[in-house]
């Protein structure tokens, strides 16, 4: 009688075990990020997500070029965004992907990153941004009050009727970093590549290459701080960095 309670306890510790092994995949599964699926639809709601629940990493498929075909963010000063605005620290974790407004779609860039927010973008190009709202219109491809760190990354073809074609940085608490990044094809009035005014720019490895504005600079403007090592700042129209408020180290012409 002792020997079959014992087989029948031990039995019973065996399907314990088993089912917390069954059950702890899954728990492990629902805890990861899942992949976005390829779709405008698919990508908002993760963003839209991702700041309600404070921040976390987006992951996206393989690939895939998300083309945006209406604005999903906007602040009611700074004109329209193609994602929603980033409120949260947010990475876009991808692997050869792009994200860029429609050729048809109405006017608006593709982020607005808030004081509160941080976007992170690991192998992901955005382009195709055009902020031209009136007296609001920097930042073509990104506008940014709070951090924004590229990772073999782009931001190339996008147009500001303001400052910074492809990033526009305000204020002393906003911070750009650029790591083996390119910053690519942009167009403003002023400093179609980078516009950092009163805010700190990084750029290691990086290149602001073929950017066109109407007054100097054409690539680079600062008004804050900032650090460039082994980057290169070449063939922006009219200047590289000539006309900025505050010399950009290692940048010439």
């Amino acid at each position: 009688m002792r020997m079959h309670r014992t087989s029948l306890a031990l039995a019973g510790s065996v399907l314990l075990a088993t089912g917390a092994a069954c059950l702890l995949p899954t728990a492990a599964q629902a805890g990861a990020a899942a992949t976005v699926p390829c779709s405008e639809t698919a990508l908002i709601a993760a963003v839209n997500a991702a700041n309600t629940a404070g921040g976390g990493t987006i992951t996206l498929t393989n690939g895939c070029t998300y083309t945006l075909t209406s604005a999903h963010g906007n602040d009611g000063v700074n004109g329209p965004d193609g994602l929603p605005i980033i409120t949260t620290p947010i990475a876009l974790s991808g692997n050869a992907n792009t994200i860029t407004r429609s050729a048809t779609a109405a006017a608006f860039r593709i982020a607005q990153v808030a004081a509160s927010g941080g976007l992170t973008l690991n192998a992901v190009t955005l382009s195709g941004g055009n902020a031209t709202t009136a007296g609001h219109n920097h930042g073509g491809g990104v506008l940014n009050f709070g951090a924004v760190t590229l990772t073999g990354s782009a931001i190339n073809g996008n147009t500001a009727g303001g400052l910074g074609g492809a990033i526009y940085s305000s204020g002393a608490a906003a911070a750009a970093t650029f790591t083996s990044s390119t910053v690519r094809s942009n167009t403003a009035n002023q400093a179609a590549g980078i516009a950092s005014a009163g805010a700190t720019l990084t750029m290691t490895s990086s290149v602001v290459t073929l950017n066109t504005a109407a007054t100097q600079p054409g690539g680079i403007y600062s008004s804050g701080t900032s650090t460039m090592t082994t980057t290169s700042v070449t063939a922006n129209t009219p200047t590289n960095c000539v006309g900025s408020p505050q010399p950009v180290t290692g940048c010439v012409g």
